[in-house]
């Protein structure tokens, strides 16, 4: 349900660490690093699910192991194992999902992963993500968000998280720019933010939120790509972001949502807009910039629920100068125009337009719960520009692919997605619907 994938599309490069032929220490290093992520993943799983009820009354605990191999098109092939743990109350509802994982990556080597999901009715969800690889990576998650808090009188969100990334790439700045200009670099960052919302009515609300980013300077990432800095840094447009920056942010939304469920929708109406202040305070960068945003999704399901047309559109908007490159629009990746590696197209204005039938398959038990499975073709499309008045259609891409889906309802998505483009297609694996 999570990640049973492959991919035709070209793998990133290995770098010469997995080339070379490996000396007898670098031998017994790994051995000992899997040796250890093994002990740990493990304790955690026994230690984590010794905290959760016990008593078969009032829990019940399935286990289901999955082969964890995955292709993608930044971040390289993945061959290994995932042991998830549903538990569920007493009425049957997944109330937690505790999913370890150890996954050996050809770019990054082997990677050790514990991921913790607390369920709660209403829409309350807790999620804790530890993850740490043999080289460069790291990523620690910590979120909580209510929608429906102090009687669903209000909305609140709050998290917290640190990673390493080593596989990213850039391209540059515009809309057409080459794939040989493939580059990588690893992304160092800290972010935490926190949300408040004010519901009007039962489907109208209005958000405050406040996000704090720390980007530390870029450093050389894990393939044999051309390194980001050397190949953007001396150029005659300096890529502004690629010395770190530190950023604060303030932002009001608007939210109208009528859909039927918020994780596993069926039917209705979502939109969703926003403005935002930044503040930069990297010296040397200019200090203010803002960004607009607004995106309509809509569902039109069958008279059966059995196949639901999704449509959605979103118009962004940056303006000021010396943006990091981080922090503008982008298109490709997991959510928008899925034939393209995650921020494939990069500027400050975005376009995207996409169409998606979700068509269900069949429902079955699964590892004690009720499970959806869903086929789901669908359409990408959109561009990215400087201004406004570049808009032109000779610049959309344009993604057709196909989609599946598990989905235990109300509270979990499992999903795979293949685009196809010009530059080969992606797959992506998720823990959500795209929209």
């Amino acid at each position: 349900m999570w990640i049973l994938s492959s991919s035709s599309a070209k793998s990133p490069r290995k770098s010469k660490l997995h080339n070379a032929i490996p000396s007898r220490r670098r031998l017994e290093g790994s051995r000992s690093f899997v040796h250890r992520v093994v002990v740990i993943v493990v304790c955690l799983l026994l230690g984590t699910t010794g905290l959760l009820p016990q008593d078969s009354a009032q829990a019940d605990v399935e286990y289901f192991p999955i082969p964890a191999i995955s292709s993608s098109k930044n971040d390289g092939n993945d061959f290994g194992l995932i042991l998830p743990a549903l538990i569920t109350g007493e009425d049957g509802e997944l109330k937690h999902l505790v999913a370890p994982m150890v996954i050996y990556n050809s770019i990054v080597g082997t990677r050790g992963t514990l991921n913790l999901f607390h369920y709660e009715p209403g829409g309350k969800q807790l999620r804790g993500i530890a993850s740490w690889s043999e080289k460069i990576e790291r990523r620690f998650l910590l979120s909580y968000v209510d929608p429906g808090f102090s009687n669903g009188r209000y909305s609140i969100g709050v998290s917290a998280s640190h990673f390493k990334n080593a596989t990213v790439r850039f391209f540059g700045i515009g809309p057409e720019t080459p794939l040989g200009h493939e580059s990588n670099y690893t992304a160092s960052e800290t972010r935490a933010n926190w949300k408040f919302g004010v519901y009007a009515n039962e489907v109208t609300q209005i958000a405050v939120s406040q996000r704090f980013r720390h980007m530390e300077a870029i450093s050389r990432g894990a393939t044999e790509l051309p390194f980001t800095r050397e190949l953007f840094h001396n150029s005659k447009a300096l890529v502004p972001g690629i010395d770190g920056a530190t950023i604060l942010g303030e932002r009001i939304s608007f939210h109208y949502d009528t859909r039927n469920s918020l994780v596993t929708p069926t039917d209705g109406t979502a939109v969703t807009a926003y403005a935002e202040m930044n503040h930069n305070f990297k010296p040397g960068a200019q200090p203010l910039y803002s960004r607009y945003g607004i995106e309509v999704k809509k569902m039109f399901a069958s008279e059966s629920k059995r196949a639901i047309l999704v449509i959605r559109a979103d118009l962004q908007a940056t303006i000021g100068t010396d943006v990091p490159f981080y922090e503008q629009s982008s298109l490709g990746g997991q959510n928008n125009l899925r034939g393209y590696g995650v921020d494939r197209f990069i500027d400050k204005q975005l376009i995207a337009f996409s169409v998606e039938e979700r068509i269900h398959l069949l429902r079955t038990r699964l590892a004690g719960v009720m499970a959806d499975f869903e086929i789901a073709p669908f359409v990408d499309t959109g561009q990215v520009f400087n201004s406004f008045k570049d808009v032109s259609f000779k610049e959309y891409r344009v993604t057709p692919g196909i989609g599946f889906r598990g989905i235990i309802r109300p509270n979990v998505v499992g999903r795979i997605d293949y685009g196809f483009s010009k530059e080969g297609g992606a797959i992506f694996a998720g823990l959500d619907f795209p929209y």
